[in-house]
């Protein structure tokens, strides 16, 4: 997950800030690694906080 969100948002984001410049997958793929580099350690410390609050709010009673 990390790796496709990671990918697209800095694509985005990337042609957002320049446009569609001739150069513009060689700066997608630099903010991607570095995207990548945050994304990945994110998904693991923050991923089991995310399922335990899914957990209780799905089996909490209505």
């Amino acid at each position: 997950m990390a790796l496709f969100m990671s990918g697209f948002m800095s694509l985005v984001i990337s042609i957002f800030n320049v446009g569609f410049v001739e150069n513009i997958v060689i700066l997608w793929l630099k903010a991607w690694a570095f995207a990548f580099c945050v994304a990945f350690p994110t998904v693991i410390l923050i991923a089991p906080l995310v399922h335990k609050l899914t957990n209780r709010l799905i089996r909490a009673p209505l």
